[in-house]
This record gives structure tokens, C-alpha cells and sequence, in this order.
């Protein structure tokens, strides 16, 4: 036996208007019952590239097929009523005159009696049983969300798309919808291709993130993969905030505050940025022993001055100013931890979390290095 063609493949998909290619080059293959999360900034592409899987409108070249079976190639364009699709949108669509029941039932070209039996499995799935009769301005937000959701999957489709379809919601709202939906998409093993600008709710939601950028995919993979090994700084810096050191290569070598990180593949003089995540820097007080000892894992500790603390929540974010070069580093501390301004604490980093990438004029990227440096040098 064959393997299952992907659900939903886009290859070398690209979309022109007026001379500039807002999709430009987007290849991606979905499988039954994988959630893919399309993540960028606004204006990248994403929703454009929803609606070509969707057939609202028809790439310039390249081609989308769904089981395997062409449906649009540049000049072949199947409507979205053909492809067998599932749509869903910021502002959910309900019909005002319909009622809820009507709204789910609404393009089911089944038996009376199938389709009764269908709305009311759906409604028992997305929690409004005995909703039936009411109206969409008799609901709420997160309501309403839950009708159309249930609307979209009411015909079987075998590929839902999903246009940021939780933005209206409020933030305590929207993690509840977000989880209940996520479990029916789940149960019903529908291909789901999610467009989002929100990186939590990508890395919540997703089984597959792609992220794009200027109507490119700059890096596929799962959540963990791809925030853990950035493609870029962009890419890091997309995910959550980030400290950049700058540096420059001498005997493939750069050196920081932090002592010496190896340079693979870059060459004497040019010039690189070393990514690490708040959260993954160490503090300890200025002892009159002199300083923590370097380590393989922490690497050589350099010396910072608090330029303010805040707490934030659950957690701290302590700023400092680096005393070799008066660089600004942001630390991210688990509760509150308000040092005053001026207090000396001496900071190391984890290597295994820190990534080398060249500046955007050169080309060659490193991979993260992994307990991977020569010993500091004074």
C-alpha cells in the first residue's frame, strides 16, 4: 500500500498583486488531524496563503492539492465549495437571522433527520446544549465562537482553516475557547491550517508551526523545535524577548562579557550577534571572594549594575548595565527580586541556549552550540 498523500499541500505556491508577490514561494504539507499554526507579523502573507488553500482566490503559480487531488495550479481554481474546506474568521459570520441550530445546519445537504442529529452532537461537543433556539446577539463572544467553530465542522470537511479566530475574545476567555477547540479539532481529526500573529497561542495550539515572514516560510517545525532552534535573530526574537551581544570573528572565536563563543563557518572580522532569552541568565551576589567560578554549563560570569527592576507578575525583570561595555542586559527573575539601582550582581548565561548568528550582511548561520567554547581568557 501507497503512504496517505498529505490532507492539504501547497508547493511553490506564489501570489503577485500589482508586481509584488505578497506569497512568494510557499511550500507546506498538512496531515489528517494535524493542527498547523501559520505564524507572522501582520501584512506577511498569512492570510493570504489561507485563502488560496481556501480557493477564495487562486495562486499565481504554483499548486494546492487537498487528498492528493489538484485543486488549483495557476490556472485551475476550484471554489471553496468543491474542495471540501472549513472556514472560519475573525468576526465568525453567524447569520443575524438564523438561529443557532440554523446557523450549524446551514449548507448540510443531508436528511432531515441526519442533520438534526448532527447539529445536536455538535452542540452536546462545543457545550451549548439547549441553544438551539437562540439568536447570535443573545450570545456571548465566546458563544458565538463556539457556533461557528461547530458550523465549520458540521459537514465533514477534511480541511479546516482558520483565520485568527479567537482575537476578538478577551485573554481569560480566549485560553478556555482555545483548549475546548483544540480537543474537538482533535477528535474529529480534521487538517487544521490556524493563521495567527500570536506566538503563545501558535505554541499552544500547534502540532506545526510555520513561520513566515515578508510572504516567505522561513522555518517549519513543532513548537518546541522551532523555539528552541531558531532559524535567526528575527526568528528568536518573534518568540519572546532577547538579549543580543555584538561581536566580531578572530581565530573563529567572538568575545563577550561572558567570555568566548566558537564561530563555525564565519570568517576574521566579520561580524556576528549572540541571541540568549532573559530568562536564561544567572545572578549571584558580589561576594568579597571575587567572583563565581566559571563553568562549562554558565561559561565565564561578568559583572552588571541594576539600571532598574520591576516586577511583572510572576516573575521580576531586573535591566543591567555591563560594566566591560556598558551593554544593556535584561534579565528574567521567578518572583520578586527588586535589587535598587546601582547594586553590583554578577550574571552567566547557559550555553546550551545561546545561539551565534552572523549580521544580516554576511550568510553563513551556526548552529546553537551546545557546551561547546574554549576556556575564557583574561
Amino acid at each position: 500500500m501507497g503512504l496517505t498523500p498529505p490532507r492539504l499541500e501547497l508547493e511553490h505556491v506564489s501570489r503577485v498583486y500589482d508586481g509584488q508577490r505578497v506569497v512568494d514561494d510557499v511550500s507546506l504539507s498538512l496531515a489528517p488531524g494535524q493542527v498547523t499554526c501559520l505564524l507572522g507579523p501582520s501584512g506577511c502573507g498569512k492570510s493570504t496563503t489561507l485563502r488560496i488553500a481556501a480557493g477564495v482566490e487562486g495562486p499565481s503559480s504554483g499548486v494546492v492539492r487537498i487528498d492528493g487531488q489538484v485543486v488549483a495550479d495557476g490556472t485551475l481554481t476550484l471554489p471553496p465549495e468543491q474542495r471540501n474546506v472549513g472556514l472560519m474568521f475573525q468576526d465568525f459570520a453567524l447569520f443575524p437571522h438564523l438561529d443557532v441550530a440554523g446557523n450549524i445546519a446551514f449548507g448540510l445537504s443531508v436528511p432531515k433527520a441526519e442533520k438534526a442529529a448532527r447539529v445536536r452532537d455538535l452542540l452536546t461537543r462545543v457545550g451549548l446544549t439547549g441553544y438551539e433556539r437562540k439568536y447570535p446577539h443573545q450570545l456571548s463572544g465566546g458563544e458565538q465562537q463556539r457556533v461557528a467553530l461547530a458550523r465549520a465542522l458540521a459537514p465533514r470537511p477534511r480541511v479546516l482553516l482558520m483565520d485568527e479566530p479567537f482575537s476578538g475574545l478577551d485573554n481569560r476567555l480566549r485560553d478556555d475557547v482555545r483548549d475546548a477547540t483544540l480537543d474537538i479539532l482533535k477528535e474529529e481529526g480534521t487538517a487544521v491550517l490556524l493563521v495567527t500573529h500570536e506566538p503563545e497561542e501558535a505554541m499552544r495550539m500547534a502540532d506545526q508551526i510555520a513561520l513566515m515572514r515578508a510572504g516567505r516560510i522561513v522555518q517549519v517545525g513543532a513548537p518546541y523545535n522551532i523555539y528552541n532552534t531558531p532559524v535567526d535573530k528575527d526568528a528568536a526574537g518573534f518568540f519572546s524577548d532577547i538579549n543580543v551581544l555584538h561581536s566580531s570573528v578572530k581565530d573563529r572565536q567572538a568575545s563577550t562579557p561572558f567570555g568566548r563563543f566558537l564561530t563555525p563557518g564565519l570568517v576574521d572580522d566579520a561580524d556576528v550577534e549572540i541571541i540568549f532569552r532573559p530568562q536564561h541568565l544567572h545572578l549571584d551576589f558580589d561576594r568579597k571572594d571575587g567572583p563565581p567560578r566559571e563553568t562549562p554549563e554558565r561559561g565565564s560570569p561578568a559583572r552588571g549594575h541594576v539600571l532598574r527592576a520591576r516586577f511583572i507578575g510572576n516573575q521580576s525583570l531586573v535591566e543591567f548595565e555591563m560594566e566591560q561595555d556598558r551593554s544593556v542586559i535584561r534579565a528574567t527573575i521567578p518572583g520578586v527580586f527588586l535589587p535598587p539601582k546601582g547594586t553590583p550582581l554578577w550574571l552567566s548565561l547557559r550555553r546550551d541556549r545561546c545561539f551565534v548568528f552572523p549580521c544580516a550582511h554576511q550568510t553563513k548561520v551556526s548552529s546553537p552550540f551546545e557546551r561547546d567554547y574554549p576556556p575564557h581568557s583574561a
